[in-house]
């Protein structure tokens, strides 16, 4: 028993000793570790993304452009004249004139011939504050009503403000009275005429005479060419008083005849230009005026073709005229300036040319000047509307 004791005891002291000696021992441990893996993975994301776009688009507006000084060479002043007589002559004589005034003025000016007198109107309205217009009493008259034109001056003719119309027939024509016209083919310049149309329809209407076929011919040479050639059986055209011998009277209305130049009893001939009858005023002879004289040099002979049946009532000269928003000061230095010109030599070239207008001067006058006009037109119930249409 003692034996089996012993030998217990030696066993747990070897146990014992082994335990108290140094060892190797291999162990495997266990390591948790966090690493950073990249993996795809879809997640709803919200993303705020600023984007840059460029984007065409038209844009209308309006933009303030900075406007030309009136009278310089981007902003010429505009010069119309109305087609009643030959459009050549009323353009070259139109530039000699727009020379002189630009060296009188310093400005510059651009001239046209619209192709109507309504054209000429409608124009000077279109373009209201850099317009000037030569037009006549009844064209004033519309344009003013129209959109407000106002005229400057006048037109004079060895010394007179007014003229008439004259009834032109051929010279074996049988009428020897307005009233035996009633009828007949009736050529006119224009129905915007004062003379060529206005007068005349409304001496019509107070005698109660009916006309018959009316012919627009688009000038009052060509008029007066319509009678000679025989496409009418009258016309009618502007009348200037003829210039008596040596000056010494002026021709008297109402009282001498207007072909008082035919008691001359010689043919009448053209001379530098002017109509003259035994020599001219200067040698005890006359001078015409009248629309036929702008077509002596086409038709030589219309005067022994032709003679004036009667004449209208007279009728305040031509206009000049400015549009509505034209610069007043600048309007009366114009004034002013053809004034002048109208008295120089170079205006023979120009208006004062029995080609062109026939005039000898200018005089400032106010709108109340063709009141008359106004109350023909009112006789005959003519408005704006009926010559220029809707506007």
């Amino acid at each position: 028993m003692k034996k089996a004791w012993l030998i217990v005891a030696l066993l747990v002291l070897s146990a014992l000793i082994v335990a108290c000696q140094p060892q190797t021992v291999e162990v495997t441990r266990v390591v948790t570790q966090t690493e950073e893996v990249p993996v795809e993975v879809e997640v709803p994301v919200e993303v705020t993304r600023v984007v840059t776009e460029t984007v065409t688009e038209t844009v209308t507006e309006t933009v303030p452009q900075e406007t030309a000084m009136l009278g310089s060479a981007e902003r010429p002043i505009k010069v119309l004249f109305v087609p009643s007589v030959d459009v050549n002559a009323i353009v070259s004589g139109g530039d000699v004139m727009a020379q002189a005034l630009e060296a009188a003025t310093g400005l510059k000016y651009e001239v046209s011939v619209p192709t109507s007198y309504a054209a000429t109107i409608e124009e000077m309205c279109a373009s209201p504050d850099d317009t000037i217009g030569f037009i006549p009493a009844q064209g004033y008259v519309l344009a003013n009503n129209r959109c407000g034109v106002t005229v400057g001056a006048a037109a004079v003719r060895f010394g007179l403000s007014w003229y008439a119309a004259q009834y032109v027939v051929p010279m074996d024509s049988p009428a020897q009275s307005l009233e035996d016209l009633a009828g007949m083919t009736w050529c006119i310049p224009d129905f915007g005429s004062t003379s060529g149309y206005l007068y005349p329809s409304a001496e019509f209407a107070a005698l109660g005479v009916e006309p018959g076929e009316i012919v627009e011919t688009g000038s009052h040479n060509n008029a007066m060419l319509g009678v000679y050639n025989g496409d009418c059986d009258f016309g009618t055209a502007f009348f200037s008083p003829p210039l008596l011998p040596h000056y010494d009277r002026a021709w008297a209305y109402g009282v001498d005849s207007p072909e008082i130049w035919r008691d001359a009893g010689v043919a009448p001939e053209v001379v530098d230009g002017r109509t003259l009858v035994a020599g001219g005023p200067d040698e005890g002879g006359y001078r015409i005026l009248d629309a036929r004289t702008t077509v002596v040099e086409t038709a030589p002979d219309i005067f022994e073709k032709t003679r004036i049946l009667a004449i209208t009532a007279q009728i305040p000269n031509d206009t000049v005229s400015f549009g509505p928003e034209f610069p007043l000061n600048t309007a009366n230095q114009i004034v002013n300036a053809l004034v002048d010109f109208t008295a120089s030599d170079a205006c023979a070239q120009s208006i004062c040319s029995e080609d062109f207008y026939s005039w000898t001067g200018v005089e400032p006058v106010t709108d109340s000047f063709y009141d008359p006009v106004r109350s023909a037109m009112d006789y005959l119930g003519i408005s704006e509307e009926d010559i220029l249409g809707g506007g």
